[in-house]
């Protein structure tokens, strides 16, 4: 399941971003620093040492508005998010097709652990600003290529072959992270999340009360059934 959700970040929020991250100086690092051993021969980009401060205190401003998304929690039903990075793509930089590492140890966590389910790409670059840089994700329909506006973020599952193509113009700037979430399967997931949207335009609607309440109690059910928590 791919969902794009829109507006995280406020304009004045992408200018706080924008500010801090060009005054991270040393803290950008080769991106391979990170990358696992499949990633590390298609991985060229760099990114924010993700234990400086410029990457906590982002990182902590944007675990925020996720947390009061309703768009976010609903569809990624997080139980925990690992602390997000910061990445950009000059000209002729790129990251080739690749499948995230399964389980990641959360940075100054004491060797915590977090499964990666769910991963999620933040733009923080006008697209009007560079050309290229699409992340193109792989499903059973084909790729799909996903360019979005400053602010908006994608989230899809971990388990996809994806890739960043070539910036042939201008400079790519993202933030990325992934969730855990209390659901581990993307179709139980995925059905979750359209129960969810039927019941919200019902509300909306004043639809009949018994109906609406059935059907809550079916997802909390489910939810129950499948989460691990």
């Amino acid at each position: 399941m791919l969902v794009h959700i829109p507006h995280i970040l406020s304009a004045s929020q992408l200018d706080q971003v924008h500010t801090t991250l060009a005054q991270a100086g040393d803290a950008w690092v080769d991106g391979r620093i990170t990358a696992g051993f499949q990633g590390a021969p298609v991985k060229r980009n760099q990114q924010i040492d993700e234990h400086s401060a410029f990457a906590r205190a982002l990182g902590d401003m944007i675990v925020g508005q996720l947390e009061r998304n309703p768009l976010f929690i609903s569809a990624c039903l997080p139980h925990a998010i690992y602390p997000p990075m910061f990445n950009r793509y000059g000209e002729g930089m790129h990251f080739g097709s690749h499948v995230d590492g399964a389980i990641r140890v959360v940075p100054g966590q004491h060797g915590q652990k977090l499964r990666t389910d769910i991963s999620c790409t933040l733009f923080l670059t006008d697209p009007t600003s560079y050309d290229g840089g699409e992340l193109e994700i792989d499903d059973t329909y084909g790729a799909h290529r996903v360019k979005l506006a400053a602010g908006d973020m994608i989230a899809y599952p971990a388990s996809s072959v994806h890739r960043v193509t070539p910036v042939t113009r201008g400079e790519r700037v993202a933030c990325f992270f992934w969730v855990q979430s209390m659901v581990r399967d993307d179709q139980q997931r995925a059905q979750l999340y359209a129960l969810d949207g039927a019941i919200q335009t019902l509300n909306q609607t004043q639809a009949d009360e018994g109906a609406r309440t059935t059907l809550v109690g079916h997802y909390h059910n489910l939810l129950r059934m499948w989460a691990d928590a």
